[in-house]
């Protein structure tokens, strides 16, 4: 188990009786809904965080939290404050990172989530030009899922994510960055690698390589989808958890793929890409982050970002991006 970084101390709140350890020990609470493994992971016995939570419940003057012998729950109130908790302490991690970004001679940190399809896809790009324009901002790149993306945005972990679909929250913004269609990977040998078209049909018998639950669960649920759409379940026979392993399966003739268009981007030996005729559904990209958020650099980048779409005109994705 790894110990959680403390907090800086910025002492206690001008508008209310409590410090910032009270709210980290409830959010911790409030994610687990449970004292004992948000204790655990704090290394504090599970009375403290108790008294903690009762004295922060008595500074606001609410109840945060129902308690019960069988179970925790959030109140109303206790809801609305954890998400501005979160936030907060988001803002305070990036401080802390633009701090240390500034002492190491930096003129900023940015910090980008990314997934397979956004690196295979229009990301390096994006990346190449704000470079270019901003060669002193440190720009550190997290590999997370894009379910990872959404907790790790939130939490002030990255500044920015690239992730499947919209992040449907009140206090994020979104930029649609990349529609990529759907297209099978083909053993370069397999019955259909030579077919002038291949429709998603065509492979219901097919065995299947897949992307992996933790790494995939964003495109798993829209690959099943259009699966079911075309009148069958994919027969999974493995599991890899990024795109080389997913091209490396293939390519070992141990099934076929669906991936999106950035593939195309991809030289793999032994492994054909074919559009399908049949599926018009697409994978959408989009460019995530939180509103408000005051980052010089984050602010820069978000302008980089418009004006690389307005020159690069939104397109599927083929084999030129």
């Amino acid at each position: 188990m790894n110990k959680p970084s403390a907090l800086p101390s910025v002492g206690v709140l001008p508008s209310s009786n409590f410090d910032l350890r009270q709210a980290r020990a409830f959010v911790f609470v409030a994610d687990e809904l449970h004292f004992g493994r948000a204790a655990a992971r704090l290394f504090v016995s599970q009375p403290s965080i108790s008294r903690s939570i009762r004295n922060l419940e008595d500074s606001l003057g609410v109840t945060l939290l129902e308690r019960s012998t069988r179970r925790v729950r959030l109140t109303v109130a206790g809801d609305a404050f954890a998400a501005e908790c979160r936030l907060a302490f988001g803002h305070l991690n990036r401080a802390v990172g633009a701090a240390h970004s500034a002492s190491e001679g930096h003129e900023g940190l940015l910090r980008v989530g990314y997934m397979d399809f956004a690196v295979n896809g229009r990301l390096p790009n994006i990346l190449r030009d704000f470079r270019a324009a901003h060669p002193r901002v440190a720009i550190d790149l997290q590999y997370l899922p894009t379910a990872l993306q959404h907790a790790a945005l939130l939490d002030g972990r990255i500044d920015i994510g690239f992730m499947i679909g919209e992040f449907d929250s009140p206090n994020v913004v979104n930029m649609l960055v990349a529609q990529e269609d759907f297209v099978a990977l083909l053993p370069e040998h397999h019955r259909l690698a030579s077919a002038q078209g291949v429709r998603l049909s065509d492979l219901g018998e097919e065995s299947f390589v897949v992307g992996d639950e933790a790494s995939y669960s964003s495109f798993r649920t829209r690959m099943f989808a259009v699966c079911q759409a075309a009148g069958f379940f994919p027969k999974i026979v493995q599991q890899a958890p990024n795109t080389s392993g997913i091209l490396g399966l293939v390519a070992a003739g141990m099934g076929v793929a669906l991936m999106g268009g950035s593939a195309r981007n991809l030289l793999r030996a032994g492994v054909v890409v074919k559009p399908l005729s049949d599926v018009i559904e697409t994978i959408p990209t989009f460019a995530a982050w939180v509103s408000g958020d005051t980052s010089l650099v984050l602010n820069r980048f978000t302008k980089a970002l418009m004006r690389h779409m307005q020159t690069n005109l939104l397109k599927f994705a083929s084999p030129s991006i």
